[in-house]
């Protein structure tokens, strides 16, 4: 990739000229040469600085969308030369918390299995962390359980999933066959965090039923699911879940899931890819999976 690209995308990320110059192996002039070549180039100004602080202009923030793009591009070209080279071949999937916890895991190891020669690198984020991923060709095929621009990407459905309420044995909605909506939103409710493809589903339900949301706060919102369910199971409060996560909680007898009264919560996991991925791989592991 240019050296000026690399620069920019350094100094973008670091924030400083001098760490940039550090982390490059070249000097601070160099750096400074680097940005003033591409502003003179573009004839536009991609970075101000404001004291110690340095910032993007607006045509910065163009620039940088860019060069992370075509960084991007440039190591899946490498590493696609290498695959060809050698018998081994290296591919990234991205997966939200729910599948990337519970799912895919497991179906990765019976995958190994029968296709030796491929790695599988696994990331795990909420939804929208890697659509973003997935847009910046970082990763070459997504398994999520969230929205998506359906007109951007291509996709497969997996499977049908639902959430669920889940409380502690202890938890006094335990006694009960069903529970209110509004029981359960005036209560402990401990949701993911804004981001994820659950709280998403969820908070359109709420929508679709005349709820509004400036009204509506959780008592705690977590990044991780297994904290959640943690919390639950301590009896600090109760979660809307994804039924895939609970199955050893509600065997146990740890956890209950208890219906909500009018409400039943689907959603999709769905396989997301950019049209210009690896066909012959993306068709492979997703065939594999659905079978």
């Amino acid at each position: 990739m240019d050296i000026r690209l690399q620069t920019f995308i350094t100094v973008t990320k670091i924030k400083s000229f001098t760490k940039a110059s550090e982390i490059l192996n070249i000097t601070q002039p160099a750096v400074s040469q680097h940005i003033k070549f591409l502003e003179e180039y573009y004839g536009v100004i991609f970075i101000k600085k404001c004291g110690k602080s340095i910032n993007l202009t607006v045509e910065g923030k163009i620039l940088y969308k860019y060069a992370i793009e075509l960084n991007s591009i440039y190591r899946n070209l490498e590493a696609e030369f290498r695959n060809k080279d050698n018998i081994n071949k290296t591919y990234y999937i991205g997966a939200s918390m729910t599948i990337g916890g519970y799912i895919l895991p497991y179906i990765l190891a019976d995958y190994r299995n029968c296709y030796k020669n491929i790695d599988i690198l696994l990331q795990v984020n909420n939804t929208e962390e890697i659509i973003k991923k997935l847009l910046n060709r970082t990763i070459d095929l997504a398994l999520i359980e969230g929205n998506f621009d359906r007109e951007k990407f291509k996709y497969i459905k997996y499977k049908d999933d639902e959430l669920v309420l889940a409380v502690s044995h202890l938890h006094e909605f335990a006694k009960y066959k069903n529970i209110t909506l509004d029981k359960v939103l005036k209560g402990k409710l401990i949701l993911r965090e804004k981001g994820s493809g659950t709280r998403e589903i969820f908070e359109n339900d709420l929508l679709e039923m005349g709820y509004d949301l400036k009204d509506f706060k959780p008592y705690m919102e977590l990044g991780s699911i297994t904290a959640i369910k943690s919390l639950v199971e301590a009896n600090l409060g109760y979660s809307i879940i994804s039924k895939e996560t609970l199955k050893k909680e509600v065997e146990s007898g740890i956890i209950k899931i208890i219906p909500i009264k009018g409400l039943r919560i689907f959603r999709e996991f769905n396989f997301v890819y950019i049209k210009d991925s690896d066909e012959e791989f993306v068709k492979t592991f997703i065939g594999f999976c659905l079978k």
